[in-house]
Order: structure tokens, then sequence, then C-alpha cells
């Protein structure tokens, strides 16, 4: 079920739920497949990311195991991009990474959620869309929570937590990630 604003919500003993479920098997055995590869192995690490998304990426496209999703048909992955070693991406809510895109080790992308009702947790699952703008930059162990966009040429600096919109051109820190100062080439 969706709602307005790219937001899904999932609830427990539905068609939907089972849905999720067999798609989070799914992603598990592909991820199995891909994580006993090595860098070495370029073009077939592409090949089982573009079987979990359901179409094929760029032949840019560098992805270093191991690699981590619930789902993985909701990834949507632009030319150029870059995503290094122990990623993790939860992509219910949607996730579009857009070209150029460099994503750092032990990054986390996580458009899931859970209701803050104690009665609601484990019968709601709330997956809001994640847009990473064209040549944004996400360094090491940050997270982004859904519901957010990473504007163009931004940096989300290392160990960030990114609860709100990044503006384009700037960089953003800490826990919640604020603005630190724009950046551009001058």
């Amino acid at each position: 079920m969706s709602n307005d604003g790219g937001t899904k919500i999932i609830h427990r003993r539905t068609p939907e739920s089972a849905a999720m479920v067999a798609n989070t098997k799914r992603a598990m055995a592909i991820t199995a497949r891909l994580n006993r590869l090595t860098f070495n192995d370029a073009g077939e690490v592409r090949t089982l990311f573009s079987e979990l998304i359901g179409q094929q990426v760029d032949e840019s496209l560098l992805l270093i195991p191991p690699f981590y999703t619930a789902h993985g048909n909701e990834i949507r992955v632009g030319r150029n991009v870059f995503i290094n070693q122990n990623c993790t991406f939860y992509d219910l809510g949607g996730l579009d990474i857009a070209d150029e895109v460099m994503i750092g080790p032990n990054v986390s992308i996580i458009t899931t959620g859970h209701p803050l009702e104690p009665s609601q947790r484990r019968a709601v699952t709330i997956g809001k869309p994640i847009l990473i703008e064209k040549n944004a930059w996400i360094a090491t162990g940050a997270t982004i929570i859904g519901g957010v966009t990473v504007g163009e040429n931004s940096v989300v600096a290392a160990g960030s937590v990114v609860t709100k919109d990044v503006p384009p051109n700037t960089l953003v820190g800490g826990n919640p990630a604020r603005v630190t100062r724009p950046i551009g080439d001058d």
C-alpha cells in the first residue's frame, strides 16, 4: 500500500507483507552469491547486482562486496556509480542513486522504519524514498534515513546521520547531520 509522498505502508499478515518477505528471501539468496565474489570479479558483481535490482546496470558501476540489502528491486543506479564494501541498502521505500555518485564503506541507506507507537512497531513497516542526486559523495560510515534527498554535488561527512534533505553543493556532518558549509569548484 502507498500513500502521498511515495511512502509505502505495509501491514503485517497481508498479501503485501507476504510479498515483502518473499522478496527479502530472494534478495538474501542473490547477495549471498554476490558476497562470495572479489574485487576482481567486477563483471559478475554487475551481473548479480542487475539480477538483484531487476534491471541492467551500466558497465561503469563498481561495487565492492560485501553488500547487503533486504529487497533490491527498489534500487535504481545511474552511470559511473561507486559503492564501496560493506554497505547496507534497505530499499523498500525506493532508492534512486544518480550518475557519478560515490558511496564509501560501511554506509547504511535505510528507507524502512516502523511506527513509534509500541503496539504498532511489529504490525507495520513504513518505507520512505531516498534520492541521492548527481555527483554526491556519501563518506565512510554515514547513515541516510528514509524520506531524504541528498542534493547534487553534496558531501555527507563520515559517520553522519542524515535525517533531513541535504541542499545541493553543501557539506553536511554530525548526528543529526547539519550543513557545515557550501562547497564548489572555486
